[in-house]
């Protein structure tokens, strides 16, 4: 059955680093859009990037230039890396595996069939 399992996340102080980890398997993973994305307290999950099996990747304008994804066909591994990290960049991180190879431009989750079960990122200030 589809897996996907994220790691990585934690607490840090605000321009500090993170990089988040997703483990996918039970399914094609080089075949798959993935995309992250974010719930914060109170708020909606939002997308905060993605990648389809072609490498061609996302972001949200509010993460753009700060943040990184990356996948490793190989290890079946999604990556995210976050820099310059701010207090409203705190929530609760999902991978997520996308229906088809290539992304919604626009991070609408139902295009999104499978989720992991999240990490937290608790940015201080």
């Amino acid at each position: 059955q589809v897996q996907l399992v994220e790691s990585g996340g934690g607490s840090v102080q605000a321009g500090g680093s993170l990089r988040l980890t997703c483990a996918a398997s039970g399914f094609t993973y080089d075949r798959s859009c993935m995309g992250w994305f974010r719930q914060a307290p109170g708020k909606e999950r939002e997308g905060v990037a993605n990648i389809d099996s072609g490498g061609r990747t996302r972001y949200a304008e509010s993460v753009k230039g700060r943040f990184t994804i990356s996948r490793d066909n190989a290890m079946n591994a999604l990556n995210l890396r976050m820099n310059s990290l701010k207090p409203e960049d705190t929530g609760i991180y999902y991978c997520a595996r996308g229906a088809w190879p290539s992304c919604s431009g626009d991070f609408n989750s139902r295009s999104y069939n499978y989720w992991g079960q999240g990490t937290q990122v608790t940015i201080s200030s």
